[in-house]
């Protein structure tokens, strides 16, 4: 379970330095930028469904890409 875990967090940080846009993970009221392996690190391992914010000049194909990425791991987002 970690490796996967693990593997998920890694998938979603890559995906989201492809971007230039602003990715923010909301969760139990702190912003948790998905850039930063650390707090992604945190997060996924200790919740099962995210509200995400994107906001920059690539915001669109971000907002897919972190969806299918999510979507492959079995998790939930909501975007916001």
């Amino acid at each position: 379970m970690k490796r996967k875990i693990t593997e998920a967090i890694m998938e979603v940080n890559h995906t989201a330095n492809q971007f230039k846009s602003s990715i923010v993970l909301l969760v139990q009221g702190k912003s948790i930028d998905v850039k930063s392996m650390l707090g992604l690190s945190i997060t996924l391992f200790h919740d099962d469904e995210f509200k995400m914010e994107i906001h920059g000049p690539d915001e669109q194909e971000a907002k897919h890409a972190m969806q299918t990425v999510f979507a492959k791991n079995g998790l939930v987002v909501e975007f916001i």
